[in-house]
């Protein structure tokens, strides 16, 4: 069962152009596939299909914030050296293209997101440079799996004789995956219909929103890089009360004050911290993609299905 399906989310991933020869280019010392993704969700994908064959560079690591990242001379001489660039896409990392024309790199870039039905945008006023689609799609398990399916294509584009390896590595996530999403949505159903809304710092939740049923509202749009305006502040604060919003959220890429300020004039509670954009460190909460979907959900249910503060 796994290995057809595996089949048909491979033929979902499309976009990363010709095959690659097999560690032809960017081998590490340890005769290991050279991969760099741009951001830490990414990488733990990667690192989940690729195992042992892959030596793995994140350009953006926990906790940090892709939206304002400045690359360092350390990311372009990694992307010189790779064989195999795996990119969120959808205009989420806004610096790439300077990175890779800096880099002089030949390697082939992979976008996770091909085959991806992206979201467009709130029309809030704020074009973010996101070009109208919300590049938040690892937010809903589904999209992960084509994620999954789209690195898998492209590790065994770069490295053939792994194939076999990558596929069983990807099998047995996708099964994973499968119970996370049985998981997530067993959360969702515990919470009161009435209660399923809240508040977070900035619009990074759309497609968990759309997959699971929770509303959730954002003073800022999709991108930290924009402040959010005392109108919009004030707007949110207006909607909490009158829909008696039950909690509001803090980010771990973001500044809390925003969503402090929300809480303490709407009378809301603080629902705990979510994860958006990026994984914790390894000894945090959400050190993996799984463990940052089981943490994000965890504190939702907690905060909302909870009586009135």
């Amino acid at each position: 069962m796994l290995n057809r399906r595996l089949f048909l989310f491979s033929g979902l991933a499309t976009g990363i152009g010709p095959a690659l020869p097999a560690f032809a280019q960017g081998q590490s010392g340890e005769g290991k596939l050279a991969v760099v993704a741009s951001f830490s969700i990414l990488a733990d994908f990667v690192r989940e299909v690729g195992g042992e064959r892959v030596a793995l560079t994140t350009l953006v690591g926990p906790d940090g914030d892709a939206h304002v990242y400045s690359p360092s001379p350390a990311d372009a001489k990694a992307m010189a050296a790779a064989s195999l660039v795996v990119v969120n896409g959808l205009k989420f990392e806004g610096w790439l293209t300077r990175l890779l024309k800096s880099s002089g790199t030949k390697a082939k870039l992979a976008t996770a997101t091909e085959g991806v039905t992206p979201l467009k945008m709130q029309d809030d006023g704020h074009g973010h440079g996101h070009g109208g689609e919300d590049p938040h799609a690892w937010q809903s398990v589904s999209n992960a799996k084509v994620y999954v399916a789209n690195i898998l294509k492209a590790l065994s584009a770069a490295d053939p004789a792994g194939k076999a390896i990558y596929e069983a590595n990807a099998a047995a996530y996708l099964a994973k995956l499968d119970a996370l999403e049985t998981e997530i949505k067993a959360a969702v159903a515990r919470i009161p219909a009435d209660r399923r809304k809240a508040i977070t710092s900035h619009d990074a939740f759309a497609y968990f929103a759309k997959a699971y049923g929770i509303a959730f509202v954002a003073p800022q749009g999709v991108s930290t890089e924009a402040e959010a305006s005392a109108r919009d502040v004030g707007r949110i604060i207006r909607q909490v009360k009158a829909q008696k919003v039950p909690a509001v959220f803090l980010e771990n890429i973001s500044n809390p004050r925003l969503a402090e300020q929300i809480a303490r004039e709407s009378g809301a509670r603080i629902g705990g911290r979510l994860y958006s954009d990026a994984l914790s460190g390894s000894d945090g909460p959400a050190g993996t993609y799984i463990a940052m979907m089981k943490h994000n959900i965890s504190q939702i249910e907690k905060a909302l299905a909870a009586g009135p503060a």
